[in-house]
This record gives structure tokens, sequence and C-alpha cells, in this order.
């Protein structure tokens, strides 16, 4: 009679140290039955839901939890139930499972609570699964660490392709976007056409008033390109006071009608400088693509050929090159 007294004893010492490290540790238990119905809420759920286990033991999980997609959960849970096999997620795939708030200071800048889950099956005294397991991690550390190391590379991206004075496309990228336009053209025969443009007598701004003048120039011709912009188009930096634009879906007359706001643009504005206030006009050539051009070389040829009858007419002005 000691000894059975002395197993009991140690076997209810086993399930009080089993409950306290279940209720304590640092992931959310949470056991569902068959109809998704709430059988153990463990501290971690409590503490980061605020809803006690009195509130919830009995509940079904989706009138606790109503954001939570019940046919998505519901599809996940199957297998688990039906071939006795956990399934997982991960926050790539669903950042959180829960809308929990995140308080840590260290990931301050979460806005909630990214997590792994886990399903698992339990097993009865007859191998059925009639309730199922879901475990809750908190991944908010991992989780901000790599998307700030994605952050991180975009931006490093970004540099690479951007020119820094005028915050348009770099020449290398721009080329490359310039290679795959004519590309999509060559397929879909989609209308498309390339601006080129040029700050008339920018070598005689420089030489007299110098660089810096000189960079708010191209700033400032930059901006007003900027504004003009739709955003399916492809503006860069072509050379040192040269710029291309792509014209994606766009006809030589729409594009000339660009070209002709944007030297309006251009022309309206006044540069002070410590001396003087200084105009500035450019010049556009203007080159749709078409089946004739065999080549992105030939497309940009075409453009600065249109350029170049503006120099020759006098300059500020856009001329169309065609066939």
């Amino acid at each position: 009679m000691t000894d059975t007294t002395d197993d009991l004893s140690h076997f209810l010492k086993d399930v009080h140290w089993l409950l306290d490290i279940l209720q304590n540790i640092d992931v959310g238990l949470v056991v569902l039955d068959a109809k998704f119905h709430v059988a153990l809420w463990n501290q971690f759920m409590q503490n980061h839901s605020g809803k006690a286990p009195e509130h919830v033991l009995g509940c079904s999980l989706f009138s606790i939890f109503p954001e939570l997609s019940e046919d998505w959960f519901r599809r996940k849970a199957e297998p688990v139930f039906v071939l006795q096999s956990a399934t997982f997620t991960t926050w790539e795939q669903r950042p959180h499972l829960f809308r929990f708030p995140h308080y840590r200071p260290i990931t301050g800048s979460a806005g909630h609570m990214y997590q792994n889950t886990t399903i698992i099956p339990l097993l009865d005294t007859h191998g059925e699964v009639e309730h199922i397991c879901l475990i809750v991690y908190d991944v908010t550390d991992t989780a901000m660490n790599k998307l700030a190391q994605i952050n991180a590379h975009n931006r490093l991206q970004d540099l690479s392709r951007v020119d820094h004075l005028t915050s348009l496309y770099n020449r290398g990228h721009w080329e490359h976007c310039l290679a795959q336009e004519y590309k999509r053209f060559d397929r879909y025969q989609i209308p498309c056409t390339l601006v080129l443009f040029d700050i008339d007598h920018f070598k005689v701004v420089n030489d007299t008033y110098g660089h810096t003048v000189g960079d708010e120039v191209i700033r400032c011709v930059s901006k007003c390109l900027r504004a003009q912009l739709r955003e399916t188009d492809i503006a860069g930096r072509y050379g040192g006071e040269e710029f291309g634009v792509i014209l994606t879906n766009t006809s030589n007359k729409g594009a000339l009608e660009f070209a002709e706001r944007l030297r309006h643009s251009v022309a309206a504005q006044l540069i002070t400088t410590s001396t003087t206030d200084v105009n500035i006009t450019i010049s556009l050539g203007v080159q749709q693509l078409n089946d004739n051009i065999n080549s992105t070389q030939q497309w940009i040829e075409g453009a600065d050929k249109a350029l170049y009858y503006c120099k020759e007419h006098g300059r500020n002005r856009s001329h169309v090159n065609e066939p």
C-alpha cells in the first residue's frame, strides 16, 4: 500500500511539474478539439492576447480571433487530423497567425509579433487524433534581422543603379531598361518612344558660373523631368548634361507633347547665383521605335539625330525623327 501511495505521489508531482512547464514555457500552446474549441490555453497565450483561460476554454478559436481565416486554418489542420502528421507555417509565408503586439526594446520597430507555428496531432489511447496542439513561436528578432538585411540589400541595389546628383537612373541601368523595352516591342509591338535631350549651352554655364551652379542646373532640370513622368516612364542621366526618357505605350505624337511640356517647364525656371539669375533651356529629340530599327543603338541614333536637328535650328525646341 505504501509503494502504491508513493507511486501516486510521484506521478502527481510529475504531472504538476509538467503543467508548470507548459504554463511557463516561452511559446504559445493551444490545444483544440475536432471542432476547434480551445481545451488548453497557456500563460504565453494569455499574456500576449490579454485573454484569460476562463474566457477562452471551450470557445471556438474563430470566435476568439475573428480575423483568423477559418477556411485557411481548417485546410492547414485537416492533414493533422486525417494523416496524423504535423504541419508548419513560417513568418515568411504568413507574418503571424495571431496579431499580438510586440514590446521588446531591441525590435521595438516591429508593429506586431512575427510568428512561426507548428500544428501537431495528439493521439488518444485508441491511436485516434481527437485533439491537435498549436505551438506558436515568437520569431520577431529573427524576422526583423532578416528584413533589415533585405532592406539594406535593396538600398545597395538602388545606389548601384541611381545617379546621386539627379536621383534618376544612371546610364548603365537605364540602358538595361532600354534593351528590355526594345525586346518587349519586338515581341508585343506596343508603341514605345525614346526622348533624348540636353541642356543648351551647358558648357557656357559651367565656365561662367562654376561647377556648383552647373550641378544646380542639372538638379533643376531633373526635378522638372521627374514632375512630368508617369509611373511607367523610365528616365536616366545619359551623360554629363544629357538625359534619356523611355516613354512606354507612347507614339511620336504623345512623346512630342511630353517633350514640349518639359521644355516649357524648364524654360520657366530661374536659378539664382551670387551674382545673377540664370535661365536655362533644353533641346529634345524624339524617336518612336519601329520595325526598321534593328538595335537599341540604332534607336538612340535616331533620337540623337532629331536632337542634332534642334541644335542646328536654334536650340530650345523639340523635333521628331521621322522615317
